[in-house]
């Protein structure tokens, strides 16, 4: 990986670790990113950390831009020696696949898409080589997703999945993109899942729809009153398929403030990961389920 830096405008220095996505360049960036909240260096306003880069904001009068650029140099050298190990959390996602209101909204917009004639997932499985949409559901929901950046939009998580490159499922995003999309569409682009937080516009690909809010500015939602976005970078994903009966209960019990996702405290250490992938999941959906 050859790091990149560059300049944006006079307040900026943006950062790209690796041209592609991957779970090192992630925690390469990270760490940087973490070092540099932890210097407290005069004149940095703020550090926003994405996928495989971050971006420090700095205020020109206070530090030098050659000097901001150098310290960031000093840190990347620290960095390639950091512990790839990350304390955090597995959170179970119900998911409602094919369900009325993306599948609504997507045949909207057919003349926007490659496949006019046919749904999101029926692309999404041609395109990846499945012969039934069945088992392209399956393979999105059996392996769990690593949250690698949560932005472009408030509380809207990026997600990378946990598998060998070669399985991953990868989708182009619409040709043109959509001037709606439903609040909570579980959407597909490039390599990257997502939940979108709010109703907008979108280009992703829509498989499905959550009943689980992940944002919450007045801060009602009981798992959300200590804040309003619910994921951070690092949280680990698990797509867990329901149907509308299972979609209509739990979007009562979060109205009730009686929902509460299910998650657990683990440990993801990259160099085991990648030694053991499959093993490195089942455990991480153990330690989810309590096993």
């Amino acid at each position: 990986m050859q790091t990149r830096y560059s300049y944006g405008g006079d307040e900026h220095i943006f950062v790209e670790i690796d041209e592609e996505m991957s779970l090192e360049a992630f925690f390469k960036s990270l760490s940087i990113a973490n070092a540099v909240r932890a210097m407290r260096i005069d004149g940095v306003t703020e550090v926003c950390p994405a996928n495989g880069s971050f971006q420090v904001k700095f205020d020109p009068d206070r530090i030098k831009p050659d000097t901001l650029m150098a310290a960031l140099k000093v840190l990347e050298a620290s960095a390639d020696k950091a512990e790839k190990r990350l304390d955090t959390r597995i959170v179970e996602i119900p998911v409602y696949y094919r369900d009325p209101w993306t599948t609504e909204t997507l045949m909207r917009f057919r003349e926007r898409h490659q496949d006019p004639e046919g749904t999101d997932l029926d692309y999404a499985a041609r395109v990846n080589g499945y012969d039934t949409v069945e088992q392209f559901i399956h393979a999105h929901h059996a392996s769990p997703w690593f949250v690698s950046m949560v932005g472009f939009v408030a509380g809207l998580p990026f997600l990378y999945q946990l598998v060998e490159r070669s399985r991953q499922i990868q989708v182009p995003k619409y040709l043109r993109p959509r001037t709606d999309t439903p609040k909570l569409t579980i959407g597909h682009g490039g390599c990257f899942s997502c939940v979108y937080s709010v109703r907008g516009a979108g280009g992703y690909q829509m498989f499905g729809i959550t009943p689980v809010p992940i944002y919450d500015p007045q801060q009602k939602v009981s798992y959300l009153r200590e804040f309003m976005v619910f994921f951070r970078p690092g949280d680990i994903v698990k797509w867990k398929p329901i149907d509308h009966a299972e979609y209509d209960a739990i979007v009562a019990d979060v109205a009730a403030n009686r929902y509460e996702p299910r998650t657990a405290k683990v440990t993801f250490d990259l160099d085991a990961f990648n030694a053991d992938i499959d093993g490195t999941n089942q455990r991480l959906m153990e330690a989810l389920h309590g096993v």
